[in-house]
């Protein structure tokens, strides 16, 4: 870490670590970045507070769209894959998102590593969403058990997994030496588990006079920089985004999306919370944050409302037909979160025989609601318009 760029930052400081780097055997002697506990809102532009605004207005109209169905719960699974594939993308773990939306996660075997990580994000995120939408608050147990259930079966599970970590690490080292890393947070012990606690408390503090959305980018910047686990960090930071977004009341239904937008500026994005420690200075990554959670949010807005229109285009194209069987109408409802099915996976779904599931998707092909059967065995089925909706780029 280039000590000179962090030595005058006046809301952290620089302490002395030094030991032996359990990677290589290299023993170290160097600094860690102390970051000071959050306070108030700090003093920011008017160039700044217009683009809180405005991202603040697209979460609202977000949060209208998913008011559009009896169930809103069922858009959080095509959105929250989405995440899924691109938080963890922003970590090196890349699975493509065909993978993540055709996975049975009831029958993981065969999986590659990569999609097991993005699974255990997706169930680590349902988890803590299901959470906070009853109990309203974030804890650091939350926060814990989300890792544990991140890292579960994979290389990452240590002996902590689920608990703040217990070793130094270092980010960003073209060499794997911690002298040269891009980013060193402040090592183990008690302060950096008091730092974590600290952080969770001023989340949760609704009295603070503070916007929600300038709270969501303090956080965020304050929990990456704390860096608390051995891995996996940025994937819970972004999920502590929507988290917090939820407890503060900007949305009711998690369906936003930002690691895509991040995730195309993932070298802007680690200046911009690199500067925040370096200079104190809160409007440009307030800014960089709000355009992130803006354009997000119109996104996500636009594919519900697209999903939403391809249900309801199913479901006529069902209803033409003059087809009465309820399995079909059934099917039809869950293509929203499930785009890609096979006959086998629905059968166990709704309890169904394989033949009998078999003949309603077959009316379904015949409607032009699914399009198939394709892939090796010729098993799997697509709902091609709510599938486009997906996965298709950002404009």
């Amino acid at each position: 870490m280039q000590l000179e760029r962090f030595a005058s930052s006046p809301i952290g400081d620089l302490r002395p670590i030094s030991g032996t780097d359990g990677r290589n055997g290299r023993t170290y002697e160097h600094c860690a970045y102390v970051a000071h506990p959050l306070s108030t809102e700090p003093v920011l532009s008017g160039q700044t507070w217009r683009a809180v605004t405005s991202a603040s207005r697209a979460l609202a109209q977000l949060d209208q769209a998913s008011r559009q169905v009896p169930n809103p719960r069922i858009l959080r699974r095509p959105t929250l894959t989405r995440e899924a594939q691109s938080t963890s993308a922003l970590e090196g773990t890349f699975a493509p998102i065909d993978e993540v939306l055709a996975a049975d996660e009831s029958d993981p075997a065969g999986y590659s590593a990569e999609l097991i990580e993005v699974i255990n994000y997706i169930r680590a995120a349902d988890d803590a969403f299901d959470f906070v939408a009853e109990q309203r608050v974030i804890t650091t147990s939350l926060i814990e058990t989300a890792h544990k259930q991140l890292v579960d079966g994979t290389e990452s599970e240590t002996r902590d997994a689920g608990r703040v970590r217990r070793c130094q690490v270092a980010i960003g080292s073209p060499d794997g030496t911690i002298e040269s890393s891009r980013f060193v947070p402040m090592p183990p012990g008690p302060d950096l588990e008091a730092s974590v606690r600290d952080l969770v408390t001023w989340m949760n503090d609704s009295t603070a006079a503070r916007d929600p959305l300038v709270a969501a980018a303090m956080s965020h910047y304050q929990f990456e920089t704390l860096h608390p686990f051995n891995d996996g960090n940025g994937r819970i930071g972004r999920l502590l985004i929507v988290l917090q977004l939820m407890v503060d009341g900007l949305l009711q239904e998690p369906l936003l999306s930002v690691s895509p937008w991040f995730e195309t500026r993932r070298s802007e994005y680690q200046d911009e919370l690199a500067n925040v420690s370096i200079s104190g200075e809160w409007d440009s990554w307030v800014q960089f944050f709000s355009a992130a959670v803006e354009a997000s949010a119109i996104d996500t807005a636009n594919r519900v409302n697209l999903m939403l229109d391809a249900q309801r285009d199913y479901s006529q194209r069902l209803q033409d037909s003059g087809y009465r069987g309820g399995l079909a109408r059934d099917i039809v409802e869950i293509l929203v979160e499930s785009p890609i099915v096979r006959v086998p996976n629905l059968a166990r779904r709704f309890g169904k025989s394989p033949q009998g599931v078999d003949q309603a998707v077959q009316r379904l092909v015949k409607v032009g609601v699914l399009k198939g059967p394709y892939g090796t065995y010729r098993k799997v089925y697509i709902a091609q318009e709510v599938h486009r909706a997906i996965t298709s780029r950002s404009s």
